[in-house]
C-alpha cells in the first residue's frame, strides 16, 4: 500500500508540487487586491450575459426631466403626488432633495407631506466629492418618513453594492430609502421585516435573510483597504439594464394619461432621469456614457430584490465563505496542473499540443461556464483567481515538460529516432538514475578488418570513412525504431525494447540487421569510388534479460544497458564473417516461423558454461519480407600453390606463432588452404580469426596483412581448411587479381557472403 502511494506521488509529482505553489501565489495576489478589478470586470460581463428579468409588477418609476423640464417647483411636485394618490399606490418614494423650498408651491407640498403617510423622502448622510450632506424635507423628518439614498461606488465608479443601514456620529442607526420602501411595501402583504434570529441583527424579510457583505466577499479584496465596507451592505441583484421597470414621465401623470394599473397598489418611485442633474451612475451593464442608469432606478433594483427575495421569487446574490473560495482556487489550480501533467504524453515535449490545448480549453470553458451559471442563479463564485491558477499551473507544468524534453533530447536525440524521442518524452521518468530489468533484443555490428584498414590511413581519413558508414547505418537503425546505445569505433550497439518496449522488438531487430547488410552495398560504392577496399560487416543478434537505465551521476549520465546477455551478443557477433547475420537460440525461438535460416553452428563462447547453438539468418518473412542475396562462390584451381603465412588471432592479439600454408583453391571471397608439411599444428578450428601474409620466393612475408575467418566445410580433411576473407587492402586485392587471371574454374559453392 505504501509503495503504491509512493509510486502515485512520484507519477503525479508535478501536480503535487505545482498546485500548492501556484495556489499560494494566486492567494497572495488576491490579498493584495491585484485581482479585484479583473474579478469585477468578469462579474460585470456575466451580468451583461445574464438573461434579463421581465418588467417588475411591483414598481413603477415616474421620471422627472424626461422631456427636458429640469427645474420642478414644489407646487408641481404637490400636484404630482396628489395625482398619484388618486390612483391608490401602496407606497411612494420621492427621490428628490427638498431640504429648501423651491417656490412656488412649497406650502402646498408640505401640506401633501402632512396629509399622506405613504410618502418617503430622502436625505444624503455620507456626502462625497460632488455633493455635501443633504438634510431631508423638514415635514417628512418630523413624521419619520425619511431614508438615506447614498450609494457607494466601487473603485471603478460602478455601483454594485447597496448600503442598507449606517450608524451616524451619535451611533444612531439610519436606514436606507429603498430598504424602508421595501419594508413598508411588504408590510402591505403581511410580510414582516426585522432582525433574523441567531444573528448579529441581520435583516430578515419573510424567510429571506440579508447577509451583510464583508470587505472580501465575492470578488472583493478589501483587507488592504481597497473597498469601503462601512455600514450594512449587500450586493445589488440587478433585474437587467436600464429600463427594467415600467417608467412614465411626470408630465403624463399630470395630464392623466397613465393607466391606473401602473400605479394602483404599486411602489411608485419619483426621481430625476435627466442628464442635466447628473443623477446617473455606471453599473455592471454600462459600457458607454449613454448606458448609465438613473439613481432612482438603482434604488428601484435594490427595493425590487428585497421584495422578490422576501416572497421567495428571486434570491439575493450570495457568496461562498473564504475557505470555500480557497478550495475553489486550489481545485482549479490542480485541474490545470493535472491536465498539463496528464496530457504531457501527447505533446512530445512541445510547448503545446492539440490535446493539451483542447483539454485546458475545455477546463477554462467549464470554469467560466460554471461561474456564469452560478451567477444566473444568484451565486457569485470567483472566476479570475481560479482561472489564473489553472493558467499559471499549466504554464509551469509546460515549462517543466519543455525543460525535461530538452534534457531528454540532449541525452537521446543523437542516437534515437525522432519517433522514439517523441515517445520517450511521454515518460520523462525514464531520466532517473538507476535501471530496471527488462527483456530486450540486442544487435551489435562490426566491420571485418577495419583495424587493419585504419592503420593504413590518416586519422582524418579514418574519421571520414566512419562517418560515411555510421551515417547510413544510423538511418537504417532509426527506420526500424532501434536505439543506438553506443558507437564503438566501427562497432554499433543497438537496442530494441529500450527505452521503449514494443511487442515486435525481435522481428524489427532481425529486419534491421538484414537492412543494414543491404545498405552496406551503397556504402561500399562510395568507398570504392575513393579507391579503398569495400567494407564487410558482421551482425549478431540476441534476446535476453538485461538492466537498462541511466548510468552515471546527476551531473553526467548515459543511457545504457548492462548484463551477461550484452556480452553474449558480442560473442555471437565475433563468430560472423563479412555479410553474415548470426542470432542466438532465444531469438530464433521467438521468430522461428518467419525466419529463413542458412545454417547453424555449435559454439562455446567465453563466459557461457555450455555450448550454444547460433543460427545464420538469410531472410525474414512476414511484415518486413527481407532477404540477403544468394551469392555463389566459384572456386578456381591454381596452376601452382601460392605460399602464405598466417597467425591465429584472439581479439586483436596473436596467440600462436606464424604457420605456413598455401592456397589450393580460390574464389572471389573465400579460399581453400593446405597446411605446409613443415608445420606441426592441426588445421585451425572453425570461426578462428587469422592474420595472413603472402610469402616471397625467399620465404619472407610481404608487409601488407590481410585477414580471414575459418569457415566450416565438412567435405575437407586435414591438412585442408577453408577461410573467408574479412579484410584485404588494395595492394592485396591487386595481388589476388593477378592470381585470378592465372586460375582455372574448379568447384562452385553457395555462400551467404555479399
Amino acid at each position: 500500500m505504501w509503495q503504491r502511494i509512493k509510486d502515485f506521488s512520484w507519477d503525479w509529482r508535478g501536480v503535487f508540487i505545482t498546485t500548492p505553489a501556484i495556489a499560494t501565489f494566486i492567494g497572495l495576489l488576491r490579498l493584495s487586491s491585484s485581482l479585484q478589478f479583473l474579478e469585477l470586470a468578469a462579474f460585470d460581463q456575466f451580468m451583461r450575459w445574464r438573461p434579463p428579468l421581465p418588467l417588475s409588477d411591483d414598481i413603477t418609476i415616474i421620471g422627472v426631466g424626461a422631456t427636458g423640464h429640469s427645474v420642478v417647483s414644489d407646487g408641481e411636485y404637490a400636484q404630482l403626488l396628489e395625482a398619484l394618490q388618486s390612483m391608490e399606490p401602496r407606497e411612494i418614494g420621492l427621490d428628490i432633495y427638498r431640504d429648501i423650498p423651491v417656490e412656488p408651491g412649497n406650502a402646498e407640498l408640505e401640506a401633501v407631506f402632512r396629509k399622506y403617510d405613504n410618502i418617503l423622502g430622502i436625505e444624503k448622510i455620507v456626502g462625497d466629492s460632488s455633493i455635501e450632506k443633504v438634510p431631508p424635507p423638514p415635514v417628512l423628518k418630523e413624521k419619520d418618513q425619511v431614508g438615506f439614498n447614498d450609494v457607494i461606488p466601487d473603485p471603478d465608479s460602478r455601483i454594485r453594492r447597496a448600503i442598507l443601514s449606517l450608524n451616524d456620529e451619535n451611533n444612531e442607526t439610519l436606514y436606507s430609502w429603498p430598504l424602508i420602501l421595501a419594508y413598508n411595501y411588504l408590510g402591505g402583504e403581511g410580510i414582516q421585516g426585522g432582525a433574523a434570529p441567531g444573528t448579529d441583527n441581520w435583516f430578515q424579510f419573510g424567510d429571506a435573510v440579508l447577509e451583510p457583505l464583508e470587505a472580501n466577499s465575492g470578488g472583493y479584496s478589501g483587507r488592504l483597504g481597497k473597498i469601503d465596507a462601512q455600514g450594512y451592505q449587500v450586493f445589488i441583484n440587478y433585474r437587467g439594464r436600464a429600463g427594467s421597470f415600467d417608467q412614465v414621465p411626470m408630465e403624463a401623470v399630470l395630464a392623466g394619461d397613465v393607466p391606473r394599473e401602473l400605479i394602483r397598489d404599486r411602489l411608485v418611485l419619483i426621481g430625476d432621469i435627466s442628464e442635466v442633474n447628473k443623477d446617473l451612475f455606471a453599473v455592471p451593464f454600462t459600457l458607454a456614457a449613454d448606458q448609465r442608469m438613473p439613481g432612482v432606478e438603482v434604488h428601484a433594483n435594490i427595493a425590487s430584490q428585497i421584495i422578490d427575495s422576501a416572497r421567495g421569487d428571486r434570491p439575493l446574490i450570495q457568496v461562498w465563505s473564504e475557505w470555500q473560495e480557497i478550495l475553489w482556487i486550489v481545485f482549479w489550480t490542480g485541474v490545470g496542473a493535472s491536465l498539463a501533467w496528464g496530457l504531457r504524453n501527447t505533446g512530445h515535449g512541445k510547448a503545446w499540443s492539440w490535446e493539451r490545448f483542447i483539454g485546458l480549453g475545455g477546463a477554462v470553458c467549464l470554469l467560466w461556464g460554471s461561474s456564469f451559471g452560478a451567477l444566473v442563479y444568484s451565486w457569485w463564485i470567483p472566476v479570475v483567481p481560479p482561472f489564473l491558477g489553472l493558467f499559471f499551473a499549466a504554464i509551469a507544468i509546460t515549462g517543466y515538460i519543455a525543460r525535461s524534453a530538452g534534457q531528454i533530447r540532449n541525452t537521446f536525440g543523437r542516437y534515437l529516432s525522432d519517433e522514439i524521442v517523441s515517445t520517450l518524452l511521454e515518460s520523462p521518468e525514464g531520466l532517473r538514475l538507476g535501471g530496471e530489468r527488462r527483456t530486450i533484443t540486442i544487435l551489435t555490428s562490426d566491420l571485418r578488418g577495419f583495424t587493419g584498414i585504419s592503420e593504413r590511413l590518416d586519422p582524418e581519413e579514418v574519421v571520414k570513412l566512419l562517418n560515411l558508414y555510421l551515417s547510413d547505418m544510423a538511418d537504417v537503425i532509426t527506420d526500424y525504431l532501434g536505439t543506438i546505445d553506443e558507437f564503438m569505433g566501427d562497432g554499433i550497439l543497438v537496442l530494441f525494447g529500450a527505452p521503449l518496449p514494443r511487442p515486435d522488438d525481435p522481428e524489427r531487430a532481425i529486419a534491421c540487421a538484414i537492412a543494414m547488410q543491404l545498405a552496406l552495398k551503397t556504402v561500399n560504392q562510395k568507398i570504392t569510388a575513393m579507391g579503398l577496399a569495400p567494407f564487410e560487416m558482421g551482425v549478431g543478434v540476441n534476446t535476453g534479460e538485461v538492466v537498462v537505465g541511466n548510468i552515471g551521476s546527476e551531473k553526467r549520465a548515459k543511457y545504457g544497458v548492462v548484463g551477461s546477455q550484452v556480452n553474449l551478443t558480442y560473442r555471437i557477433e565475433s563468430y560472423t564473417t563479412g555479410g553474415q547475420i548470426l542470432i542466438s537460440e532465444h531469438t530464433y525461438q521467438l521468430l522461428e516461423d518467419i525466419l529463413e535460416i542458412r545454417g547453424t553452428q555449435q559454439v562455446s563462447p567465453k563466459g557461457v558454461k555450455t555450448a550454444i547453438t547460433i543460427y545464420e539468418v538469410s531472410g525474414i518473412k512476414g511484415k518486413y519480407n527481407l532477404r540477403l542475396p544468394e551469392m555463389v562462390e566459384e572456386f578456381y584451381d591454381l596452376p601452382e600453390a601460392i605460399a602464405i603465412e598466417f597467425s591465429v588471432l584472439k581479439g586483436k592479439d596473436i596467440v600462436e606463432e606464424r604457420q605456413k600454408a598455401c592456397f589450393s583453391q580460390l574464389s572471389e571471397r573465400e579460399a581453400i588452404l593446405r597446411l605446409s608439411e613443415e608445420t606441426d599444428m592441426t588445421t585451425p578450428e572453425t570461426l578462428m580469426n587469422l592474420k595472413l601474409n603472402f610469402l616471397h620466393p625467399e620465404n619472407t612475408a610481404l608487409e601488407d596483412d590481410f585477414y580471414a575467418k575459418v569457415v566450416e566445410n565438412s567435405s575437407l580433411t586435414a591438412p585442408y581448411f577453408q577461410i573467408r576473407f574479412t579484410m584485404r587492402p588494395p595492394l592485396i586485392h591487386a595481388k589476388f587479381d593477378q592470381v585470378y587471371q592465372l586460375a582455372q574454374p574448379g568447384t562452385t559453392m553457395a555462400s551467404s557472403s555479399q
